[in-house]
């Protein structure tokens, strides 16, 4: 399959990087009955679903006393298994004395219009525009119930869910008054980052770890392919690797090596370290391993004693298929969000990654679901091209923040635009680090402290300024 937008390929490892995987019990859960279609007033697009969104007034001082309402704006995951990884905003609601909302994305966890997602004309409400209308209903509604119009709204995201906070605050700034944007690449969309990018990050990370690791993955690839070729060679290569089903060819166990294992490491950096922890396989293999078995010995430090590696097929589904909530984001990678990623000249370590082939993802995704990518679409919509020059215009209120050693950062805003458009970024982080929760045993490094407390202080003084400016206006 084309790879028009990966994000949603390792969501799951975010969340396993915090133990619960279910909603905890400061939190109330809720359901509102939701428009489905925003954007048109055909009498079929009055039709309702059920949208899930959840409170925590543990620490709220009260709609009276102004306090205001982080919001933290689901991507492409159930809150069931979220909830427990937003802790920038259980950790620092009572400094604060704020209320916590996280509101599900629609299609996904129990938000899924027609109770489950039959078939792909059923999947033409999903969409970011009609999930940032959803957010804005909502919010809207929860501060009518609790008479808490005064308090100011803060909107938190993270990766996807980053963008959606970036653009929820430029699209609906009557409701928000700032956005916290962790790891949003807003700017991988049509030409303005290199569609190398992503892996040129991943090829530094690794070899700015280690000289020898680096080399030793840069050549697998032609041994990888070399054994291959040779008779009963897929067979060897899949007893080799422990695959789970044999390999039908070797570019899906590049495939998986390169995107499973070496950029989910660079991205995700967890278990922590993990750059480092694949390289110190590689290089305290016995003297005399083949290349080969240091790859295999690395990604088994990496993946510990799995039973088997769960290498995807290349080969596609073929016919009529039973469409269901996990295909959601493949959806949406085949509609607006195409994020050309690809190999080229700059992603050293990765010479076999092909570069991006739009026309091959309009092939797949008109056979798939019957539509065509719009892959201007985003910038259309949201901007991004220029952006400096144009948000410095009208934007206002939003934290960019980026860990250097995570691969979506080529694509983050990493210079400050305006007073109140601010970067953030730290040279060690990795994807959506900021918004985990604090860590007490061991304690967080001192970067990572000192990244949350900025985005703390910048959060206050605009809440500090909305309540001056509301004094002054009474």
């Amino acid at each position: 399959m084309p790879r028009l937008g990966v994000i949603r390929d390792t969501t799951e490892v975010l969340r396993g990087r915090v133990a619960q995987s279910s909603i905890p019990s400061d939190f109330k859960t809720y359901f509102y009955t939701q428009t489905l279609d925003h954007f048109n007033y055909r009498p079929e697009s009055y039709t309702t679903f059920q949208q899930r969104y959840a409170i925590n007034s543990k620490y709220w001082g009260g709609g009276m006393s102004g306090a205001p309402i982080f919001v933290y704006l689901g991507e492409e995951t159930s809150m069931d298994t979220d909830l427990s990884a937003i802790g920038f905003l259980t950790d620092h609601a009572p400094q604060f004395n704020a209320l916590i909302v996280y509101i599900e994305h629609r299609y996904y966890g129990q938000s899924v219009p027609f109770g489950e997602v039959e078939n792909a004309s059923s999947l033409g409400y999903l969409s970011s525009s009609q999930a940032l209308a959803d957010y804005a209903e909502i919010i809207l509604e929860i501060k009518k119930n609790l008479s808490a119009n005064g308090c100011p709204v803060i909107v938190i995201g993270c990766s996807y869910g980053g963008m959606l906070a970036s653009w929820f605050r430029l699209k609906y700034p009557h409701i928000a008054l700032g956005a916290l944007a962790s790891s949003a690449p807003i700017l991988y969309f049509d030409d303005i980052t290199p569609q190398d990018g992503y892996l040129s990050v991943v090829s530094r990370d690794f070899r700015e770890t280690s000289e020898s690791c680096y080399s030793s993955i840069l050549q697998s690839w032609a041994e990888i392919d070399k054994v291959a070729s040779q008779p009963q060679g897929l067979s060897v290569l899949s007893k080799r690797f422990n695959t789970c089903v044999p390999l039908n060819n070797s570019a899906e166990l590049k495939s998986y090596l390169t995107f499973s294992i070496y950029a989910v490491a660079a991205q995700y950096d967890y278990p922590p370290g993990s750059v480092a922890l694949i390289c110190r396989g590689f290089d305290e293999t016995p003297k005399g391993t083949d290349v080969l078995g240091k790859i295999i010995a690395g990604v088994s430090a990496y993946k510990g004693n799995l039973r088997c590696l769960n290498v995807p097929s290349a080969i596609g589904p073929a016919g009529n298929v039973n469409l269901n909530q996990n295909t959601a984001w493949s959806w949406q990678t085949c509609t607006e969000m195409v994020m050309p990623i690809g190999g080229g000249i700059n992603a050293t370590l990765f010479p076999h990654a092909q570069h991006f082939d739009l026309n091959a993802g309009i092939e797949y995704c008109k056979s798939f679901y019957g539509v065509s990518p719009r892959p201007h679409w985003i910038t259309t919509h949201f901007g991004g091209h220029d952006i400096k020059r144009v948000l410095k215009r009208f934007g206002s209120n939003i934290i960019f923040s980026n860990g250097l050693r995570d691969p979506y950062s080529i694509a983050g805003v990493l210079g400050n635009l305006s007073d109140s458009l601010v970067a953030l970024t730290t040279k060690n982080g990795a994807h959506c680090l900021d918004l985990l929760p604090e860590s007490r045993e061991p304690n967080d490094p001192d970067w990572l402290t000192a990244q949350r407390s900025s985005e703390a202080r910048i959060i206050a003084q605009w809440i500090a300024q909305y309540k001056a400016d509301q004094a002054a206006n009474c």
